[in-house]
């Protein structure tokens, strides 16, 4: 019950109004999906757009077959359909939208309205099947460069007072989120870069500040999420909008993501006194043998040092791990246990590496893997990848991880029970044990 709104939709929205194209969205994030079968059947029929990423696909789906089925026009867009255009043009979809949707839309709407003859191979980052049903896809769109120039997302258009409430509700806070920047420029193998490409444009310290303090006075919720990719990116523009909160005395606090590279003491001091929180860190191995395979460009010491100073500056971290990458072996898993244990983060979530198409670590990996159910109902996390590891092996080694971070900070507590603590060494023991006899084990 951690709910955000849809901004990439709403800043969409809020492009094509200033355009003077009339736009309504459908947020289901509080609906069932038969209101907006019911929307869509009801018409009359016109152009409907879809968001699709890999977790929602098997949704997109049944809505664009439904969209068809009562003749609208159909688009999808968001970060995966660009990997999958043949796919998401078979289920249903008129038009594939690769990249950034503002100007493309803006440009494809009128065509599809009959009120321009522009052809639509000349329009700049799309997919669509041609009479004949040859897929033509045309040149990619260009980036926009001036996004301060953009309109503020059109949070109006939805009911965020509602996504504000649940937040409180459920956690006692209510939380909104902004974006600062597009893009991230980082060479990661097993991240997409569909959407935005390896591109980071930032908004000015003052135009985001101009919308916190919007936010603010409209929801007052009290706490933020900076969903950029890379909060920190720019020590510059930091200490920039750092200085202009502070000229506003505007504070609220708030959750972001960066990396330990981008992270030194001025900038967590400088994180403190805006109000941050928590901060979130892709650390994803503790061997740094996998991190140079991932390409990640960060070491093992600078996630140690990085959550060392969030500490002494009283902010929390949280910590994203990834099993499974390709190569990761006993000895790797065995490094990621103790770097946790060192580390000592306060949240951290692990995940077993998938191939996300269009990747380098996809295309790594592409001929080895297998579906286990069809595309359309299904993502790119239902599959097996052979020669790797069992599930079985990345289960135990998730809970090794655990038990043995859990085991590592009652040892630091005074007057921990030593029959707890005998307990769970039994079970790392335990674990240890089963982790060892499962790594013959592949996924065949």
């Amino acid at each position: 019950m951690k709910p955000y709104p849809p901004l990439g939709i709403l800043y969409i929205c809020a492009h094509l109004r200033r355009k003077g194209v009339q736009v309504q969205v459908f947020d289901s994030t509080f609906s069932y999906r038969q209101e907006l079968f019911d929307v869509i059947r009801k018409g009359p029929p016109s152009v409907l757009g879809v968001y699709a990423n890999l977790m929602t696909r098997p949704n997109v789906v049944d809505i664009l077959r439904c969209a068809k089925d009562a003749h609208w026009q159909t688009i999808v867009g968001g970060p995966e359909p660009g990997a999958y255009i043949q796919q998401y043009l078979d289920a249903g979809a008129d038009f594939v939208v690769i990249g950034e949707g503002e100007i493309t839309l803006e440009e494809l709407l009128p065509v599809l309205h009959g009120e321009s003859q522009q052809p639509p191979e000349e329009i700049a980052g799309i997919a669509f099947r041609s009479p004949s049903g040859n897929i033509i896809q045309t040149r990619p769109r260009d980036q926009i460069r001036d996004i301060n120039a953009q309109p503020w997302p059109a949070r109006e258009a939805i009911d965020i007072d509602r996504y504000v409430s649940v937040w409180r509700e459920h956690h006692g806070t209510g939380s909104v989120s902004l974006i600062t920047a597009r893009g991230c420029p980082y060479h990661c193998r097993w991240c997409s870069h569909e959407v935005f490409g390896k591109t980071h444009r930032r908004r000015t310290p003052a135009s985001v500040a101009d919308e916190l303090a919007w936010l603010v006075g409209r929801y007052r919720p009290d706490m933020a999420w900076m969903a950029d990719d890379v909060f920190t990116i720019h020590h510059g523009w930091l200490f920039q909008y750092a200085s202009e909160l502070k000229q506003r005395r505007l504070k609220l606090p708030f959750e972001c993501i960066s990396r330990a590279d981008r992270l030194n003491s001025q900038v967590v001091q400088t994180l403190a006194e805006m109000g941050c929180f928590r901060l979130w860190i892709g650390s994803e191995s503790g061997s740094q043998r996998i991190l140079d395979a991932m390409e990640r460009g960060v070491t093992v010491d600078e996630v140690q040092a990085a959550v060392g100073l969030c500490r002494s500056n009283g902010i929390q971290t949280g910590m994203f791990l990834m099993w499974g990458y390709e190569g990761e072996e006993l000895d790797d898993v065995e490094a990621t246990i103790q770097h946790v244990k060192k580390t000592d983060p306060d949240i951290f979530f692990t995940t077993v590496a998938y191939p996300i198409q269009g990747t380098p670590y996809s295309s790594r990996v592409a001929e080895r893997v297998e579906r286990v159910k069809p595309w359309s109902v299904s993502s790119d996390r239902d599959v097996r990848i052979r020669g790797r590891h069992s599930r079985r092996f990345y289960g135990l080694a998730d809970q090794l991880l655990r038990s043995e971070v859990e085991l590592e900070r009652i040892r630091r507590k005074s007057g921990a029970e030593s029959a707890v603590i005998a307990e769970l060494q039994n079970k790392v023991a335990d674990l240890r044990t089963g982790l060892q006899a499962s790594s013959a084990e592949v996924e065949a």
